[in-house]
């Protein structure tokens, strides 16, 4: 039966208007992307055919142009619309950050630095640089490692903060294993930093951990 036949209530983009995009499943969101099933599939079916295949919708929107082209009803067009609308997101969360005090707002720095490394497949280390109000004024990837460990430079981040006159820092990596507690190296690493920022009067504010959940705040833990 074609999705167009069914119930106005059970219709994916009716769905979504009636109720919000909260309330859809993660089959009903990719079949409003995806638009049109295949032959002998709806939308849906397609959108739950692909979500099994590849495991999860996280991974099915981390995966390579390669292993998603090789999807049934999936190829390149699908992927930079994808890409695009991937971006929209991590750009719509750099401007919440940049418009509200990152203190006054946890929540948003949290999904903001999950949408910038959950996907990275190796370990990689960033800095969230913030005016004197705790503004975003940029973030930037410093350092790029291997799948459990990456080398950070204290040198480095000072000369970042200088360049971008940050009167502030939070600092975040990730752990691609999903398990985000903090090593001793970590925590070792955030005191260096602290000290090192300190001696040019910035403030290091928090250093999150980005695993499969919600990413780990050491300053929460009583570490920083």
């Amino acid at each position: 039966m074609s999705i167009r036949e069914w119930p106005a209530q059970e219709r994916p983009r009716e769905k979504l208007l009636e109720q919000g995009a909260a309330m859809l499943t993660d089959a009903e969101l990719l079949a409003i992307f995806l638009r049109t099933g295949v032959a002998g599939q709806s939308a849906v079916d397609l959108a739950r055919h692909l979500l099994n295949d590849f495991g999860s919708l996280r991974q099915l929107l981390e995966a390579d142009l390669t292993a998603f082209s090789r999807r049934l009803g999936l190829g390149p067009a699908k992927f930079t619309q994808l890409q695009a609308v991937l971006e929209m997101g991590r750009r719509h969360l750099a401007e919440r950050l940049r418009r509200d005090s990152a203190l006054e707002s946890p929540q948003a720095v949290r999904d903001y630095l999950k949408a910038q490394l959950r996907h990275e497949r190796h370990e990689v280390f960033g800095c969230l640089f913030l005016d004197a109000k705790h503004r975003a004024l940029a973030f930037e990837v410093l350092f790029h490692g291997t799948i459990d460990t990456a080398n950070v430079y204290p040198r480095q981040v000072v000369r970042r903060a200088l360049a971008h006159n940050a009167a502030a820092l939070i600092i975040t990596h990730n752990h691609p294993s999903g398990i985000a507690e903090p090593s001793q190296a970590d925590q070792k690493l955030t005191l260096r930093l602290k000290e090192a920022l300190a001696l040019i009067d910035v403030r290091l504010l928090d250093h999150f951990i980005v695993g499969d959940g919600e990413p780990l705040s050491l300053a929460e833990r009583g570490l920083l």
